[in-house]
């Protein structure tokens, strides 16, 4: 019995056993012969001698630990044998290929000197660079055999037939059916009733320029348009298309154009047309080919000869950056952007890619639905799969167990709604992924005082989320921007990160001075990707940190430091009340120095909402000591009295205190060397008092001689 470890990566597909030499001499084996293992099932395997491998060990493949039916760790038996060569050996793809992919040539060539049984799984590598499962479905003679250049290998065509890929319809596409109502209109109407526009006396459209961020379904929109309409259906990537001689790139776009118009009604599919199409005056002098891919483009699709029943569907994440040419009425006549999906969108594609799994009763996906702010129709896929994976590690806690799973564990297998939620954790929002800040877990609870900030927050943030429907009957607008202002300490960005996690939105945070660059333009690109990237991922909460050091007062002077702060004021006061709608974006802003920032942020429409945060009295005192301390054991203290003496402390003073108090605790338990739980004492907060009034005497003499010397 031999223990399977973890062989070499260049092994996969290849059935090597590695042995150790103390087992090669044990067993009487040689290098480059022939073993059989057992475990769950019994498959040949090429012996290679290797120093590293420990004794009683054998290396493995994944493929060949998948083979036996074990794991890394579990054990095999190990036999002599000796191979006979394979006449025939007859293979099964497990999975859909191409093909051109199945060449027996190619395959024989691929598979020499392999050693089989029926049932293996064989992988190589096709033509292609693509990986091919097959399953060694029989071999003459029988049993473990080695395949040889004569070899007749054989592949069954009717199993083929039957792995067909499936077919991506207008069912799998969710969220998106007013976009694929246009785009339907656009496309088959033209491909099936032509002479509709005759008898209108108007040419059909011909193309469609499908825009929106990464994930949302716009090559899947078209894949489904390709399958729904039976049209001939080719597709294009900008790479496939550039070639290194002169003319090369033109003739082959003229080519795919050409052979779609001899296959006609026909639809090309032209995948990130940025790549291929990008604004010709942005071009340098080096970049000739680009410039004739896009003339010859723009030629194709509107030129001096019809291109006939061929419609053009192109996609793109970065409309913006394409040849303006390109995005007029006859080349592309429709522009359809595929947004990220709301709430309502969430759920369809949730269900849609749910529906084969095993889910459990205790699944909600519409909280899911609630919950996934900022995510796309990947990112909803991802979660599916993630959440499955999770299932499956419950049933699995190691590889090991593999072995002693049977087909009732399998389909008494279900997905929980605790599956989905620690899933959730694993996948970020597609649309923030760069400026992702994970949701803290503060919450109103551990919020000391400061009772009429926490109610106006709540009405200004969470009752628009959770009743919006109320506020647009009444014909109310929450406010678009709030300002938090108070002293340092009293607990501005606690409420923020408060407010973030209670109501459950996408929390993204800025903090001003990083934003500003030393280049003319780039704080204001900055500043406008930051509400673009709020604007995609509402509804959100945009945190703007210190915002005084990036909207101080305009006109103090007339250097080029404040130019540049000018300028950057100019593009927030755009951003917050321009012709942009902010569509469930709110704007939080906190700073100690409301007086330095620009008076013309405090308009309607700007920061409407200016909540100012005072020094806490002693109620509030009492309130944040209770929270501090709600976690340790006290003895003999009352909250009123400390309340009482400190008073002028603001909330992070009070927190320092106890934090100080707390460590004199802990101090005094580990010098004294018992194990027994300690209490927190009065002398214990007498002696953090001490230590306070020492550092404010400290910061009162360095005051002291800081004016001395002025």
């Amino acid at each position: 019995m031999l223990k399977i470890i973890s062989g070499n990566e260049s092994d996969r597909g290849l059935m090597h056993a590695r042995v150790s030499p103390a087992d090669m001499a044990r067993y009487a084996l040689t290098d480059g012969g022939f073993v059989e293992l057992e475990g769950e099932r019994r498959s040949a395997f090429r012996v290679v001698y290797d120093a590293s491998v420990a004794e009683g060990c054998v290396g493995l493949d994944p493929v060949g630990m998948e083979n036996l039916g074990r794991g890394e760790g579990g054990e095999v038996r190990l036999y002599r044998c000796e191979l006979g060569y394979a006449e025939r050996v007859v293979l099964i793809p497990m999975a859909a290929v191409a093909a051109d992919e199945l060449d027996r040539g190619y395959l024989r060539a691929r598979l020499r000197d392999l050693p089989a049984s029926v049932g293996d799984e064989v992988r190589i590598l096709s033509p292609y660079g693509n990986e091919l499962r097959l399953r060694v479905a029989e071999t003459m003679p029988g049993g473990a055999v080695m395949v040889t250049a004569s070899t007749d290998v054989i592949l069954e065509r009717a199993q083929i037939g039957a792995l067909k890929p499936k077919k991506i319809t207008y069912a799998d596409i969710g969220g998106l059916d007013a976009q694929l109502r246009r785009i339907r209109e656009m496309i088959e109407l033209p491909l099936k009733f032509p002479e509709a526009f005759v008898r209108l006396g108007v040419e059909p459209p011909k193309g469609v320029l499908l825009y929106g961020p990464p994930g949302t379904g716009k090559t899947v929109i078209a894949r489904a348009v390709a399958n729904e309409s039976d049209a001939w259906f080719t597709s294009i990537s900008g790479p496939e298309i550039i070639g290194k001689y002169y003319g090369e790139s033109e003739e082959r776009l003229r080519a795919v154009f050409e052979e779609a118009q001899q296959n006609a009604p026909a639809i090309i599919f032209i995948d990130e047309v940025d790549a291929i199409a990008p604004k010709r005056e942005e071009m340098g002098g080096e970049k000739q080919v680009e410039r004739r891919v896009v003339a010859q483009l723009l030629t194709l699709m509107d030129g001096l000869s019809s291109r006939g029943q061929v419609v053009v569907i192109a996609a793109t994440n970065i409309p913006n950056t394409l040849d303006p040419a390109l995005r007029r009425p006859g080349r592309f006549d429709r522009e359809i952007a595929v947004p990220i999906p709301d709430r309502n969108g969430r759920l369809e594609i949730l269900k849609i890619h749910t529906r084969g799994m095993p889910l459990a009763e205790n699944v909600d996906l519409e909280r899911l639905a609630d919950i996934t702010h900022g995510f796309v129709g990947a990112d909803l896929q991802a979660l599916a799969k993630e959440s499955a994976m999770m299932a499956l590690r419950r049933l699995l806690p190691s590889l090991d167990d593999a072995a002693k799973l049977k087909d009732e564990n399998f389909l008494s297998m279900e997905i929980t709604m605790g599956d989905f939620l620690t899933a959730l954790r694993e996948i970020e929002a597609s649309a923030i992924r760069e400026v992702f800040v994970e949701i803290p877990n503060t919450t109103w609870d551990d919020v000391g005082g400061l009772k009429d900030a926490k109610e106006k927050l709540v009405e200004a943030v969470q009752w628009p989320l959770k009743r919006g429907e109320m506020f647009r009957r009444w014909g109310v607008t929450p406010p678009r921007g709030i300002m938090i202002h108070g002293p340092s300490g009293t607990g501005k960005t606690l409420l923020v990160k408060a407010l973030a996690h209670e109501s459950g939105v996408n929390f993204i945070t800025v903090k001003g001075p990083s934003l500003m660059s030393r280049y003319v333009g780039e704080s204001e690109r900055a500043l406008r990707d930051v509400f673009r990237t709020a604007r995609q991922a509402a509804p959100s909460i945009l945190y703007f940190d210190e915002i005084d050091s990036l909207t101080p007062r305009r006109g103090n002077d007339g250097s080029s430091q404040a130019q540049t702060a000018d300028r950057v004021i100019s593009q927030f006061l755009a951003e917050m009340s321009g012709i942009e709608d902010m569509g469930g974006v709110v704007v939080v802003a906190t700073t100690n120095r409301i007086d330095r920032i620009d008076p013309a942020l405090f308009s309607a429409g700007r920061f409407e909402l200016a909540l100012e945060l005072p020094m806490p009295d002693e109620a509030a005192r009492e309130e944040i000591l209770r929270i501090h301390l709600r976690k340790i054991p006290l003895a003999g203290l009352s909250f009123h009295d400390l309340a009482v003496r400190t008073e002028g402390m603001n909330g992070a003073e009070i927190a320092a205190l106890c934090h100080a108090a707390s460590m004199e605790a802990l101090r005094e338990q580990i010098r004294s060397g018992t194990d027994a739980s300690p209490c927190l004492e009065r002398r214990h907060f007498e002696a953090a008092f001490r230590a306070e009034k020492l550092r404010r005497q400290a910061l009162e003499r360095e005051s002291g001689d800081k004016a001395n010397v002025l």
